[in-house]
């Protein structure tokens, strides 16, 4: 779309008070630096270290706080689970700071946003234990968001993709999967010590994750094709649900995007952790402060 074409009602929808559709949120109640979790609970876990909060708002499961901790101003946003979620929070976060709302035009000047999803997952090799914090140096995306998106080609990163495609046997009913690299510089900033490494996001949590409850899987190596994956030093390290779409979008809007996890679980050695709290919030402290300081 060029710079001077309007962007449609039906395309991009205002709320009467010009706040955006779903996130109900106007440009001048975002910060630049994004805290993305999926609970709606945990905006809340994250603001009460804020040294002051100026702004709340909550429509669905999308609940935004914004405020100040160590003079910085932060957003903290729950997105609920899913990439479907993620590609309607990407193109409305990158709406409020790249698009002119009032004159619905494309902004001449490139906003970047610094975007970090924080979140749960599950470990997919035995070496990595429970609590384990988990930087997702790159996506590797088992859903399909990404691939409806035209600039798609240019984000992935192509050699990696072919040799997980290749050696994965990838059904041909299945998506095509693609893989995209992270902010390197938000995880210099934030990575320190912890875990680094790829992560598989699913488009579900039972079947796409390789989980039986009542029904049959029809791919049921899933999770032993991941673990067994490695391009050159790279390996799969955990499961989760929005990081590939988190990536792809953010790269191709221009912004800067990173997930860092708990392993709340190890399905390869079939462990869970039924008081990770403990964890996420120490998560939680350790990146506002990597992030200020």
């Amino acid at each position: 779309m060029t710079k001077d074409k309007k962007i449609p009602e039906s395309e991009l929808i205002l709320h009467p008070d010009g706040s955006v559709y779903h996130l109900n949120l106007k440009p001048e109640q975002l910060a630049d630096t994004v805290i993305l979790v999926g609970d709606p609970k945990r905006v809340e876990i994250i603001s009460d270290h804020f040294d002051k909060i100026e702004f709340k708002s909550c429509n669905r499961e999308l609940c935004t706080h914004t405020g100040k901790f160590n003079n910085k101003r932060l957003t903290v946003l729950s997105t609920g689970m899913g990439t479907d979620n993620i590609d309607i929070v990407l193109n409305e976060l990158d709406a409020l700071v790249n698009v002119d709302l009032n004159e619905r035009v494309a902004k001449e000047e490139h906003t970047t946003l610094n975007i970090i999803r924080l979140g749960t997952s599950g470990a997919l090799q035995p070496d990595v234990p429970l609590n384990s914090f988990i930087v997702s140096e790159y996506g590797l995306g088992l859903d399909s968001v990404v691939l409806y998106y035209d600039k798609k080609k240019e984000v992935f990163e192509k050699e990696m993709t072919e040799a997980f495609y290749k050696f994965s046997n990838w059904p041909e009913d299945l998506s095509k999967p693609y893989i995209i690299k992270g902010s390197e510089m938000l995880a210099e900033k934030l990575g320190k010590g912890f875990y680094k490494g790829i992560t598989a996001t699913s488009p579900g949590f039972y079947g796409p994750q390789g989980r039986v409850v009542r029904l049959n899987l029809a791919y049921p190596d899933l999770v032993d094709i991941l673990h067994n994956f490695k391009y050159k030093d790279k390996r799969i390290l955990n499961f989760e649900m929005e990081t590939s779409a988190l990536y792809g979008l953010g790269k191709m809007l221009g912004h800067n995007t990173l997930t860092i996890c708990v392993a709340i679980a190890n399905r390869y050695r079939l462990e869970y952790n039924n008081d990770y709290n403990i964890a996420v919030k120490e998560l939680i402290k350790t990146v506002l402060e990597r992030l200020t300081t």
